[in-house]
C-alpha cells in the first residue's frame, strides 16, 4: 500500500466518514479505526498531514497527532483554520507534548488526549466534538435559510422589520415611511410569517441574527 495516500481501513464507503485520524503510527491508526467502528463511528485514516489536507472531504472531527514527519499537528491545525474548516480538532499527544497540546487549545482545538489514552475518554471526547460540530452546522444552515427568507422580502417589509427591531411603534414607522399605520401592520405581519417569527421577541432575535440591529449588552 502506498502510505502517502488515505488508507481504506473503514468498512463502509469513505465518503460517509465523519472522523479523520492523522497519525504516522500504522498500528495506532488501525486500532483506532477498529475501536471507533466498534461503537458505530466511521473513520478514515491518514499517514501524514499532507495526505489528509489533500482530501476534499468535509470532516466533522479530526484526531490529529502532534508530532509527525513532515507537517506537525500544529501546522495542520493552522492550515485547517486558514481554510475556515468547520471540523473539531482533537490532538493526540505523547507525554512530552503537553506544551504543544496547550498551544493547540489556544489555537482553537476542541481537546487533547495523552497517549496511551483511555478508550472511553477518547470516545466521550469524540462524541462531544461531533455533537458540537453538528450543532454548529445546524445553526449555520438555519442562519443561511433566515438570510434567504429576509432577502426574499419586499424592500418596505425589510425596512419595517428593521425599524420594529429598533423599537419603533407602528405609528412612528408610519410617520417615518409616509404610509398608514394599518399598512405598516399588514407589511409587518406578512414579513413575520415569511420569516417564521411567531411573536415580536422572536422577530427581534432574528433581526439581531441578521445583523440588522445590535444585540443588547448583557446585564
Amino acid at each position: 500500500m502506498d502510505t502517502s495516500c488515505q488508507e481504506n481501513t473503514g468498512k463502509r464507503n469513505s465518503t460517509t466518514h465523519d472522523i479523520a485520524i492523522v497519525d504516522d503510527d500504522q498500528a495506532l491508526r488501525e486500532s483506532l479505526v477498529w475501536l471507533l467502528d466498534s461503537v458505530g463511528l466511521e473513520a478514515a485514516a491518514f499517514v501524514d498531514g499532507d495526505s489528509f489536507l489533500a482530501s476534499p472531504h468535509n470532516w466533522k472531527v479530526v484526531l490529529l497527532d502532534v508530532r509527525m514527519p513532515g507537517l506537525s499537528g500544529l501546522q495542520v491545525q493552522q492550515q485547517l483554520a486558514d481554510r475556515e474548516a468547520s471540523a473539531a480538532v482533537i490532538m493526540m499527544t505523547g507525554h512530552g507534548d503537553v506544551p504543544m497540546a496547550t498551544q493547540a487549545l489556544k489555537n482553537g482545538a476542541f481537546d487533547f488526549i495523552e497517549k496511551p489514552f483511555n478508550h472511553q475518554q477518547l470516545i466521550d471526547s469524540l462524541q462531544e466534538a461531533l455533537a458540537q460540530t453538528n450543532q454548529r452546522h445546524q445553526s449555520n444552515l438555519q442562519h443561511h435559510e433566515l438570510n434567504q427568507r429576509f432577502a426574499a422580502l419586499r424592500p418596505k417589509e425589510q425596512q419595517i422589520i428593521t425599524l420594529v427591531a429598533q423599537g419603533m411603534t407602528s405609528r412612528e414607522i408610519a410617520e417615518k415611511m409616509a404610509i398608514s399605520a394599518k399598512t405598516v401592520e399588514v407589511y409587518r405581519q406578512r414579513a413575520m410569517k415569511a420569516l417564521g417569527a411567531n411573536n415580536l421577541a422572536e422577530l427581534v432575535r432574528q433581526a439581531v441574527a441578521l445583523g440588522l440591529v445590535s444585540a443588547l449588552p448583557e446585564a
